[in-house]
């Protein structure tokens, strides 16, 4: 498993595992950002500290430290 951060832009990942606790891993949850759902990385922006994810059909923009929290497998 690895960071949802250290994903490529153009691949595809599975949840595995979600490290947050609380009100953001409950916020993660309600994005779609489930064991088992796909994630596909569409854009990084400047300095790879704000990402853009496609999370089943909606895009959602992630800082690095949110997404560190994120475990999946490519």
């Amino acid at each position: 498993m690895i960071k949802l951060c250290d994903i490529g832009i153009g691949k595809v990942a599975k949840v595995e595992f979600i490290l947050a606790k609380n009100l953001l891993k409950e916020r993660f949850l309600a994005l779609g950002l489930t064991k088992g759902s796909a994630v596909e990385v569409i854009r990084k922006g400047p300095k790879d500290n704000l990402t853009l994810y496609k999370i089943r059909g909606a895009m959602i923009a992630l800082r690095k430290e949110e997404a560190s929290l994120i475990l999946v497998k490519a």
